[in-house]
């Protein structure tokens, strides 16, 4: 018999905890939960336990697709005019940029509604992990070296990530002990609720609530407050994840549905929905990507998300506008032979109204998990946070979410922080159907390159008709002509990278058309690290790009 469950995550343990998992019985969410949570400590310099963890799934029992956001938002102690008076048009590194952490949320909201396994069960490999520690791979070790001295700037940060004051070195065990703690105290605590008498659902919510308004919470609170943080007991305490809509792009016979405007999923559809009206014949060049072509739409999709994109709530348009046919076509036509250094946004018609730098390469502080499972549920993820431009709790292992560093500190910029408000969230999970049935999950790294990266990938598949591991490894090329995400939101006209294997007429034909070239400085930080399970009419598939350390598994559910 043919495998019948696939998946795909940014580290073997990760991948391991998903597996057991899925031959155990569990689902796509169980599974992509357990993958999820185990990032958070495998690749702690990467995802945090209390850092974002956007998820799209969908439900093969009723044919539903569902989105989390798993995006906190400003706390209400927030305010834009006095962040800027102190620190400038920009949130600075440390406490201050910490907003309210989603991923417990998001990953427990998950397992309530659509999964079948307690806390307890899918954090095993994580807490295990945490307690006895892993092997230091090079990814790792040469993300904290690099960063040695960020990391050193707070004592409980580097107590952790410069043990015996260096980095951790390749083959060393790396153990986190006060983030086993944490876990530990939310298996407790859903322990305790089961022993009293409670069900599945209420050990859930114990855990849930012994880190948003028990022992965990008050930890991260009291440091706030001792430490001129923004962070308290009120915002933890009335914060949920919020499920939103998505909005599906019908790209080349597949359904592609993508995460909302509170992220740049409104972006993933745009790309793919201005490649689709081009049509496959637009985006190809002698049997390949037409780069040319395909970066001049990712410059105006950037261009429009600058202009447009924020938490939905405070925007001044209806984010489907950019959907349009028309608006579309308009931006198509836009596009001309040479390179536009840096393209100017465009209005949608229908609106409404609504509450020299260092040359940074791209986000490293993310990874994903894609599982598709026996029963055809899609769980995609893309979780995140870094711990090197942060403040780790004392006490917890947690670096907790410092996402406000997308925000901005300009009083009436469309991104400015406010309280309650979300930042304009760079990851971006994807999902896929086609002739209504599941067939794809999709995330990446990158930052401002997700998106870039993720629709290079689909034109391989669909356009270019490569094998999925094809498409993954094929190099890739991503522009940087827009203001980046992060602070300091650097804007690099005409500027394009591309991966050092990428043949040499492509950048001779792109540098002919006005596009400015470089390599990336490193191979290991390239155009994202693509995690994608497939599943066809012949069997399933899963590809995790190996040069971000990612691994990849199918199965056969007993």
């Amino acid at each position: 018999m043919n495998d019948n469950w696939a998946v795909a995550t940014g580290h073997p343990i990760a991948t391991g905890a998903a597996r057991r998992i899925l031959e155990s019985g569990g689902n796509a969410v169980d599974a992509g939960v357990a993958a999820g949570i185990a990032l958070g400590v495998v690749q702690p310099d990467l995802v945090s336990f209390a850092g974002v963890a956007p998820i799209i799934l969908y439900r093969a029992e009723d044919a539903r697709v569902v989105s989390i956001d798993g995006v906190g938002v400003w706390p209400r102690a927030a305010d834009v005019q006095t962040m800027q008076r102190n620190h400038g048009d920009h949130v600075p590194e440390g406490l201050l940029r910490t907003i309210i952490p989603a991923a417990p949320a998001s990953w427990i909201k998950a397992l309530a509604e659509h999964g079948t396994r307690s806390f307890a069960d899918v954090s095993s490999e994580a807490l295990h992990a945490a307690r006895e520690g892993f092997e230091v791979y090079p990814l790792f070790a040469d993300f904290v070296a690099s960063r040695a001295e960020k990391y050193a700037r707070f004592p409980s940060t580097a107590a952790i990530f410069l043990p015996n004051g260096r980095p951790p070195q390749v083959g060393e065990v790396f153990r986190q002990s006060d983030l086993a703690t944490t876990l530990q105290t939310l298996i407790d605590a859903e322990a305790d609720a089961r022993a009293a008498g409670g069900n599945r659902l209420d050990g859930l919510a114990a855990a849930r609530a012994a880190f948003y308004t028990g022992p965990i919470a008050k930890r991260i609170t009291d440091f706030h407050a001792a430490n001129g943080g923004l962070l308290q007991a009120d915002d933890l305490a009335d914060y949920d994840v919020r499920e939103e809509p998505t909005y599906a792009v019908n790209f080349r016979g597949a359904e592609i549905h993508c995460c909302g405007a509170w992220c740049q999923g409104i972006s993933m559809a745009e790309t793919l929905a201005m490649l689709e009206l081009a049509g496959p014949e637009a985006v190809q060049h002698d049997g390949q990507i037409d780069l040319h072509f395909l970066l001049e739409v990712l410059k105006r999709v950037f261009a429009d998300r600058e202009a447009h994109i924020t938490d939905p709530r405070f925007m001044k348009i209806a984010p489907e506008t950019l959907l349009s046919a028309e608006f579309l076509a308009s931006r198509l036509a836009s596009i001309g032979e040479k390179s536009d250094p840096l393209p100017a946004p465009a209005i949608p018609h229908a609106s409404h109204s609504g509450k020299a730098a260092v040359f940074e390469t791209g986000c490293a502080d993310t990874s994903h998990v894609s599982v598709i499972d026996g029963a055809g549920n899609i769980f995609s993820t893309t979780p995140s946070d870094p711990s090197y431009d942060t403040v780790v709790i004392p006490g917890t292992g947690l670096s907790v979410s410092s996402r406000g560093s997308q925000s901005r500190a300009i009083p009436g910029h469309l991104n400015a922080l406010a309280p309650g408000k979300r930042p304009r969230l760079t990851p971006n999970p994807i999902l896929g159907l086609k002739n209504g049935k599941p067939w794809m999950a999709m995330g990446t790294p990158g930052g401002d390159v997700q998106v870039q990266a993720m629709a290079q990938v689909l034109v391989n598949l669909l356009d270019l008709e490569m094998t999925p591991s094809d498409a993954v490894r094929a190099p890739r090329v991503a522009s940087y002509a827009f203001p980046g995400s992060f602070a300091p939101h650097d804007v690099h006209p005409n500027k394009v990278l591309f991966e050092e294997d990428l043949p040499q007429h492509h950048v001779d034909r792109l540098t002919a058309r006005g596009h400015d070239l470089a390599p990336w400085p490193a191979r290991t930080w390239m155009a994202g690290g693509i995690c994608v399970a497939l599943r066809e009419d012949a069997g399933v598939t899963a590809v995790a790009d190996p040069r971000r350390a990612g691994t990849a598994e199918t199965g056969m559910t007993p």
